[in-house]
């Protein structure tokens, strides 16, 4: 009898972390509601390269090594380090900053550089499991001093909030999953002050279609509102963004991107690996001197052409 209670209890462990790979890593930017069993830990290497402006050559590799921690069954703690890495060249006239920056540097630029660093916090309030759907929220805070785009100097908090639900079907083979954040960003450099109002919505569905296996698609979209300041002088016939504890306001929408992709997924007990590969179909933003650069219905200031996803784990 007792040997029967362990092997029961080992059956329902191993299926359970199965389970919980699936919910929160299937796809490139969606995640589930899953948080870490208490005192364990995952360690996760998440890269993304961000492909293409619609001229010349660009290639932005976002590396993030990151180690979550489980501090109780419902609140999970995780670290994250930010490596940038920037490879372009041929940018056309108006894309700034790339182009601005590329011509700075002698009509390219090849450079690694530590971009800064994230923490985040998780915790999971209804199981998608248990409960009718999963509900999970977050907030995470980042720290850079390089600029993504194009890896100049910056310095930059963000703050966000984040948003998880999740519901499965079919004795959880299939999956949907939503994420949501609103990114608060105060960005400085000699000069000029940004402060920015973001929201990156990511909706995800997935199939198991075989054991350890999903395939699945996503569709993202980002967009941010935001006025530039420059010597202390806000954009002229533009609403500013502002988060101060007292003075809360979304100013005039600068851009946005949307995309969609397929990804693929497989799980193992310790580990687990997620590939995907999205494609802006569409994007826009403001027009105008200092607006956003936009070409073929896409936008190309903030955003790329494709953006391919991996991400691997160990979890002990």
């Amino acid at each position: 009898m007792v040997l029967r209670k362990l092997y029961v209890k080992f059956f329902i462990v191993l299926i359970a972390s199965q389970t919980a790979h699936a919910g929160e890593n299937l796809w490139v930017y969606a995640r589930g509601t899953d948080t870490r069993p208490a005192g364990t830990y995952e360690a996760k290497l998440n890269y993304i390269a961000r492909l293409g402006k619609g001229s010349g050559s660009y290639a932005f590799h976002d590396i993030r090594p990151e180690v979550e921690y489980g501090f109780t069954n419902k609140f999970t703690l995780s670290a994250a380090l930010m490596i940038f890495n920037h490879n372009y060249s041929g940018i056309e006239a108006g894309n700034n900053p790339v182009h601005e920056t590329q011509e700075a540097n002698g009509g390219s630029v090849n450079a690694t550089v530590i971009g800064g660093f994230e923490l985040k916090a998780k915790y999971n309030i209804l199981s998608p499991y248990k409960d009718f759907m999963g509900l999970s929220v977050g907030f995470a805070w980042e720290r850079r001093n390089h600029y993504r785009l194009d890896g100049a100097d910056i310095d930059q908090d963000s703050f966000v909030p984040q948003l998880f639900l999740q519901k499965n079907f079919l004795d959880d083979t299939l999956v949907f999953a939503l994420f949501g954040k609103m990114e608060f960003e105060r960005r400085v450099t000699p000069g000029v002050l940004e402060e920015e109002i973001a929201f990156d919505v990511a909706f995800g569905v997935s199939y198991r279609i075989a054991p350890r296996w999903f395939i699945g698609a996503e569709i993202r979209s980002q967009s941010d509102y935001l006025c530039v300041e420059e010597e202390g002088i806000p954009e002229a016939g533009v609403d500013c963004s502002e988060f101060d504890l007292f003075d809360w306001e979304i100013g005039s929408q600068f851009q946005n991107g949307n995309y969609i992709g397929p990804s693929i997924h497989y799980a193992e007990q310790k580990w687990f690996a997620t590939l995907g590969l999205l494609y802006q179909f569409a994007g826009g933003g403001r027009n105008g001197e200092g607006g956003a650069f936009q070409k073929d219905g896409k936008n190309y200031d903030e955003h790329e052409t494709f953006h391919l996803g991996f991400h691997v784990g160990y979890n002990w």
